[in-house]
């Protein structure tokens, strides 16, 4: 996912996605609003920012700084083996990362802080991703192998990626092996789908490939102006997704990263498409995501009551779950963003940017 020099983020179009683009012979909307770079990225907003959360950690382990470590959330460790990609999404939360790639060493090293760091004893969860990790899945395997061996405490290893949608001919039998469900852990991966356009023949068995291997799969489809922000795209989106046997987890909002405002539908268009798909029964309950804002606290599901503020800047508040003496015990370091305050019990409230209003169809 990253790609960004001098502050430019790169256009990178995968083969596969290139050849299908020449093949239609028309404009891909579902192609070509998500890959190819828009004169409208040059347009900046107040409060837009290249980064959209920090939560880098630099923790010293075994005498060494760890890299290559996020954490967010108290039961859950992000590792970021690369951050290399097939494509790169223009609306993408990382666009502006510096490239990197960890070795073997690193990431062994990374299991063995996970399973035995004090800040840790909660980690359930290991999420994997980048950058796509399955661009080189020797390092998923390695990672996973390691944290089979260091860090029992690990239910559950969630890998994300679009690799199945940029360049499916890389989900083969050794990616299934990769990606195998463990002795302590089972296997998961999140993914993308944001079009049912995307669903190529070839896309549909590279994820059948994956579910063979054992990986249950879930998607965060990232509600996008004038790609899915209508009602009848995204029913067809989640009726496809539950068909294959992928849970429709997150609709996220798009993230306010610098120059993508054009893509991004307002926050109450958002509600209210989530609103139809929940009340309308076009849509089973059992399909329905649950629409999601990423603020620089952490992921905050929308419910009655969670906007609490507004300003002039197009910013709202936004009442979060979490704590801040909670959060400051299990990642050591951690900073309150400048965005964010403390309530009066003790939980964060964060503004987020939001959109202007487009043309949603609700």
């Amino acid at each position: 996912m990253a790609g960004a020099k001098n502050g430019v983020f790169a256009e990178k179009i995968s083969p596969y996605l290139r050849k299908k683009i020449d093949e239609a012979g028309e404009p891909l909307p579902f192609l070509d609003l998500q890959y190819v770079v828009d004169p409208s990225e040059a347009v900046e907003q107040t409060f837009e920012v290249a980064r959209h959360y920090q939560s880098e950690m630099r923790p010293v382990f075994e005498g060494r700084e760890l890299r290559g470590v996020e954490k967010l959330y108290r039961r859950t460790l992000l590792v970021e083996p690369t951050t290399i990609c097939a494509a790169h999404c223009r609306w993408c939360i990382r666009g502006q990362y510096d490239t990197s790639t960890l070795s073997r060493e690193d990431l062994e090293r990374i299991a063995r802080y996970c399973g035995t760091a004090p800040e840790n004893r909660d980690v359930r969860e290991v999420l994997v991703t980048g950058g796509d990790p399955l661009i080189l899945v020797d390092r998923v395997e390695w990672l996973l192998d390691a944290l089979e061996e260091h860090a029992p405490q690990v239910e559950t290893v969630r890998v994300a990626t679009r690799v199945p949608l940029q360049d499916p001919r890389r989900v083969d039998a050794r990616m299934q092996r990769a990606l195998r469900r463990r002795s302590t852990f089972r296997v998961e991966i999140a993914t993308h789908i944001n079009h049912k356009g995307e669903l190529f023949p070839e896309v549909r068995e590279a994820y059948a490939a994956l579910r063979e291997a054992g990986a249950r799969i879930y998607d965060q489809t990232v509600l996008l102006r004038g790609l899915n922000d209508d009602l009848d795209t995204l029913v067809e989106l989640f009726d496809e997704l539950r068909s294959l046997d992928i849970e429709a987890h997150y609709l996220f909002h798009c993230v306010p990263i610098r120059g993508m405002d054009h893509h991004r539908t307002s926050v109450e268009e958002g509600l209210a498409l989530h609103r139809r798909l929940g009340a309308s029964g076009l849509v089973s309950g059992r399909a329905r995501p649950h629409f999601t804002l990423m603020t620089d606290v952490g992921k905050v599901p929308l419910y009655e009551g969670s906007i609490i503020d507004r300003d002039e800047h197009r910013r709202i508040l936004v009442q979060t779950g979490y704590r801040y003496e909670e959060r400051m015990s299990w990642v050591p370091g951690w900073r309150l963003p400048d965005g964010a305050r403390v309530d009066d019990e003790g939980f964060l409230q964060v503004w987020y940017l939001d959109a202007l209003g487009g043309k949603a169809e609700l």
